[in-house]
């Protein structure tokens, strides 16, 4: 099958994000696949969540669970530069790819990394970093670095999962900068404390995401397109993107059936390409 193409990608990528380094009108968001995207803010960027490889793709081959890509890779995770911080919400290689992270982290001297404080140790082997270097975080936590503040959201992939000192393993974070708030749920089910932790926040923008939960899959699941939608006007947000899917054939969802949902719920969205820029000024 043909991979379904990036709106812009790899130079070109990098070239228009350079171009608006500097734009004061608001920030910028671009998706770069699965559950991964750069924010750019008064000439700061925070990456989310970046897979930026086919690590999963070659680790699954010729077994009984393949991750076909379905999307082509939008960035070489080496062309990244000038990045602030980049975070983890959860140790699932599409959520921390060592062959993503390993040449971020090598090439932008004075990064931050923000993980939960759960997953210290395991963070540290994969990625190859001093184990003291991430910033961890808990529910309920928050760190600054530079413009961006991150507040811990607990997220339930499948369970809400804790370690012997009460630490969430699976997250998500509120992300504040200037005037602005957007909440990235990482992997999660439903779960209804959820909307009075995050609304309390105030978000204009919520990245969700859609594929569902199918035991079938054998993998952890995720909200399915209804419950994105609901958990969107629930927070109140002006915008919602759809995030986690096209990636892999097993573990998909069709973005047209969320179009629909939306639309039907009279909830804002954007759908986004890969590659393709949000401008923040918008909501």
């Amino acid at each position: 099958m043909s991979l379904i193409p990036a709106i812009k990608k790899d130079a070109a990528l990098i070239a228009e994000m350079d171009a608006m380094r500097n734009d004061t009108s608001g920030y910028q968001l671009w998706w770069l696949g699965q559950s991964g995207y750069l924010i750019q803010y008064q000439g700061q960027r925070a990456l989310i969540d970046p897979y930026l490889s086919d690590s999963l793709t070659k680790k699954y081959a010729d077994t009984a669970k393949p991750h076909t890509r379905m999307s082509e890779l939008v960035l070489d995770p080496a062309l990244l530069h000038d990045i602030t911080v980049v975070s983890s919400s959860h140790n699932h290689t599409d959520h921390l790819d060592a062959e993503t992270l390993v040449p971020v982290l090598k090439n932008n001297p004075g990064i931050r990394f923000i993980i939960p404080e759960a997953n210290r140790a395991f963070v540290s082997e994969r990625v190859q970093c001093d184990p003291s270097f991430p910033i961890g975080l808990n529910d309920g936590d928050h760190c600054t670095v530079g413009h961006f503040t991150f507040h811990g959201i607990p997220a339930k992939h499948n369970e809400i999962d804790r370690d012997e000192f009460g630490n969430c393993r699976y997250m998500g974070y509120v992300i504040s900068f200037g005037p602005h708030r957007i909440y990235h749920s990482g992997d999660t089910l439903w779960f209804d404390e959820m909307v009075p932790l995050v609304k309390a926040h105030q978000p204009q923008l919520a990245l969700l995401p859609i594929n569902g939960n199918d035991p079938a899959r054998q993998v952890a699941g995720n909200l399915n397109i209804k419950e994105a939608v609901h958990l969107a006007r629930s927070l109140g947000v002006s915008c919602v993107i759809p995030c986690h899917y096209d990636m892999f054939l097993f573990n998909t969802a069709d973005v047209r059936d969320f179009v629909k949902e939306a639309e039907q719920q009279k909830q804002p969205y954007r759908v986004l390409r890969g590659g393709e820029l949000f401008n923040g000024s918008t909501v």
